[in-house]
Order: C-alpha cells, then sequence, then structure tokens
C-alpha cells in the first residue's frame, strides 16, 4: 500500500503545486505598455456618440484604468503577449474593473474596460491613436 501512495501522490503533489503556482500569480508583465509611443494620444469611443478624449501618455498604466485615472490602484496582470493585456484592478473605496488593451501598431490601440466606478458599472471600448506630443 506504501508503494502504491507514493506512487501516485508525487504526481498528484507535483500538479497542485503547479496549480497554486498559477493561482498565485504575481503582477505579471506589462511590457506591451512600455512599447506604446510616448505623447498624447486620443482615444476614441466605439459603437457610440461618446465625444473623443484625449490623454497624456506618460504613466503608461493609466490606460489600464482610465475610469479611477489618477487612483492607487492594485493591479494584477491576467493575461500577457506581444500584443494583448489584460489587467484586473482594485481601487480601495472607489471600486474596480478589467481592461483589455490589443496592440495593433506602436501608434494605435483599442481598449475595452469594464467594472465599478463609484458604486456604478461602467463598460466602454475605445480606439486610441497616438497624435502627437504632449
Amino acid at each position: 500500500m506504501n508503494k502504491i501512495f507514493r506512487l501516485y501522490a508525487l504526481p498528484c503533489v507535483f500538479l497542485l503545486s503547479l496549480a497554486a503556482a498559477g493561482a498565485a500569480k504575481p503582477d505579471g508583465d506589462m511590457a506591451l505598455l512600455d512599447t506604446l509611443d510616448r505623447g498624447m494620444w486620443q482615444l476614441r469611443p466605439t459603437g457610440g456618440s461618446v465625444p473623443t478624449s484625449k490623454i497624456c501618455l506618460g504613466k503608461s498604466d493609466s490606460l489600464t484604468q482610465i475610469q479611477h485615472s489618477g487612483l492607487a490602484c492594485e493591479q494584477y496582470v491576467v493575461r500577457s503577449s506581444p500584443n494583448s493585456l489584460t489587467v484586473s484592478y482594485s481601487c480601495e473605496g472607489h471600486g474596480q474593473g478589467l481592461t483589455i488593451i490589443r496592440k495593433e501598431t506602436n501608434r494605435i490601440i483599442h481598449i475595452q474596460s469594464q467594472g465599478i466606478r463609484n458604486n456604478a458599472p461602467f463598460s466602454f471600448s475605445a480606439e486610441g491613436r497616438k497624435t502627437g506630443p504632449c
């Protein structure tokens, strides 16, 4: 019985440790944001009559929490690749969100974000284009 236990226990412990490592993933790689050109960006909402807005891209993580800009929020990278980034964030007392950024080029991105801000839900999609210096 002891031999059988060791035979099955070791692979199970290994698989459980892999699962725990994946679940306890620390803040991941936000390198995609570092590849974007710095300067003034125009955000044009898709699928609505909302006017465009502008954002000066200096600190690149401002794109991950547009609805909570200026707040110190805890961010967690859910998924990261060379052309896509998914970030979940939580701003204590102000809400939380999930943002997906897809890079077309260093000057064109697509953003989808949804969450809660000041106890109200939000959801938006926008195209971002670099327009010039800040």
